[in-house]
């Protein structure tokens, strides 16, 4: 087997990352554009109206157009539901990497340690409690330094710039491959050992700490894959605490079967003994990073607009990744590193069943069916070509909506919606219909906002409202489109010039509506001011509609 240590791995990624961007680099400076209104028809021909648009949209923080604290309370709520979700993320992977082989056969060894060591079974177990929270100040702190470096308009930043999309995507697909056996990514032996030495040599609770130390380093080539996988997803949802809670929930789910297996020694009786079956687990785990991987390829395909990994592109390969992974759980595919396997264990038979079942449950999405266990994680639903459904989708009825709206060149409209891309534009057009307007801050990348278009929007009870808006969509990470001059300030709150649509968008939504978290639903009049409070994502087909509902009637009363 080879092994390939961890600085040779950076060092081949940012390589091949300083290529990828110098090949890359000119043709995005081709087709940066700065779009003026010339090619576009204007809608309202009154240039007092056009005025009054221009007044609206001024990103200035007066009082008029601030929102109060509501707005933040539903982010702060919509906050507290990421965090858990990175949470039990968190304790999932803890606990997948409890049974991988760097550190399933250690746990007998590790107890009987504590116990030779301390004299007592009393004392075994105060040093056992002691380790695991050890463990877990370590990774936590690991979080936290992650945190600190990058603050959340970091994270938020990195959740839709395509670099760290694409990056991710490649350290992923490195990550699935040591789970496959090709090679074992560690770190460099000569700090291993010098934290390994610190642990044989130090006495009291600096000792234990070096222990756990020693675990996290030592379980790194079967660790280090699981805690990249949860910290790029804990840093794209933008979240500020979001690696440190992961981390949490990671150290949490490992440490505890060292501390109840020391304090009920039952518990490590009753363990499964160590076999080929971890391999299995750790082969296994290579699939779903693989197929976990290719969101981050989606991702950047949407940013920079490749547009060749569209939504069947995206099916076939989780199709044919999942079929491979009940093929391997059956035994008709073998790596290196795999014991024979003389029959089929009841819970790999079961396992082979949902995978293949999964790759099954996903082939009608290849001609446009929702799929909705994959919504966010595969491209949107305007990127299919074929949509079996789509004359039944819903669509706006108005029969002077412009045919062509201002950038719709660059973005794609969701399926069965017809919204505007530009602010002036759409309000422009809310003014001369006279109809409330919905205003979504989206992003290229934003998962959540995948989520709400492909499972909640197509909901005919929430369609039909959302054509009585006028809708529209705010792109916060464009990055293509460059603003003219007389549009270009210094956003103290973002801390950027807004000198492309994305910073205009984004210095708009946190300068009038006070957060940078998408999605964001704004639902207002002519004014820009909220009819009711501002809303993140809702799942809930019939709450959105609730609040959509609630938006109409708050623009009637008015």
């Amino acid at each position: 087997m080879t092994t390939i240590s961890f600085k040779n791995i950076v060092r081949v990624l940012f390589i091949g990352v300083l290529f990828f961007l110098g090949s890359y680099s000119p043709a995005i400076a081709q087709s940066d554009t700065t779009i003026s209104d010339d090619e576009f028809t204007e809608i309202v021909a009154d240039t007092t109206i056009q005025d009054s648009v221009e007044n609206s949209v001024a990103v200035v923080a007066t009082t008029t157009s601030k929102v109060n604290a509501a707005p933040a309370v539903a982010i702060k709520q919509d906050a507290k539901k990421t965090l858990w979700q990175t949470f039990i993320a968190g304790l999932i992977g803890g606990f997948l990497a409890f049974i991988m082989p760097c550190i399933f056969p250690m746990v007998p060894l590790t107890i009987s340690y504590f116990t030779k060591r301390a004299g007592s079974k009393q004392k075994g177990i105060g040093q056992a409690i002691i380790y695991g929270l050890s463990i877990i100040v370590i990774y936590v702190a690991f979080g936290l330094l992650i945190t600190v470096i990058f603050g959340s308009a970091g994270l938020n930043a990195f959740s839709s710039s395509g670099i760290f999309n694409f990056v991710f995507f490649l350290i992923l697909v490195t990550f699935a491959i040591s789970f496959f056996g090709a090679f074992e990514i560690t770190l460099p032996s000569s700090f291993v050992n010098k934290i390994d030495q610190k642990a044989d040599d130090s006495k009291g609770l600096g000792g234990i700490f070096f222990m756990a130390a020693s675990l996290a380093l030592v379980s790194f080539s079967c660790t280090g894959p699981i805690i990249g996988t949860l910290l790029v997803e804990a840093s794209s949802k933008g979240t500020l605490l979001g690696p440190a809670v992961g981390m949490f929930g990671f150290a949490l789910a490992l440490s505890l079967p060292f501390t109840i297996s020391a304090i009920f020694p039952g518990f490590l009786s009753s363990m499964p003994k160590s076999g080929g079956w971890l391999n299995s687990v750790k082969v296994c785990l290579g699939f779903l990073e693989l197929a976990f991987a290719l969101k981050f390829l989606s991702a950047a395909d949407l940013v920079w607009h490749w547009e060749w990994f569209d939504r069947e592109v995206f099916l076939v390969l989780w199709i044919v990744i999942f079929l491979l992974m009940g093929f391997y759980l059956l035994g008709k595919l073998k790596f290196s590193h795999d014991s024979d396997l003389p029959f089929v264990s009841v819970p790999r038979l079961f396992l082979a069943m949902l995978s293949f079942a999964f790759a099954i449950y996903m082939v009608p999405g290849l001609w446009g069916a929702p799929v909705s266990v994959l919504s966010g994680l595969a491209p949107p639903m305007n990127t299919q070509d074929f949509i079996l459904t789509a004359g039944s989708s819903t669509v706006n009825s108005d029969t002077d909506f412009p045919t062509k709206v201002k950038y719709d060149d660059v973005f794609k409209k969701p399926v069965g919606f017809t919204p505007f891309f530009d602010l002036e534009e759409g309000l422009a057009y809310a003014k001369k219909v006279d109809k409330p307007v919905m205003i979504d801050f989206t992003g290229w990348a934003c998962t959540n906002c995948r989520r709400m278009e492909d499972n909640v929007w197509i909901k005919p009870e929430v369609g039909n409202l959302i054509k009585q808006y006028v809708l529209i969509q705010l792109y916060v990470d464009e990055r293509k489109i460059k603003m003219p001059e007389d549009k270009i300030h210094y956003s103290t709150i973002l801390k950027h010039k807004t000198d492309d649509l994305g910073w205009w968008n984004a210095a708009f939504q946190a300068e009038h509506y006070n957060t940078n978290s998408q999605p964001f639903y704004v639902l207002t009049g002519h004014d820009l001011k909220p009819l009711v409070t501002p809303q993140g994502a809702i799942f809930n087909a019939g709450d959105y509609a609730i609040y959509l509902q609630s938006g109409l009637d708050a623009f009637v009363k008015k």
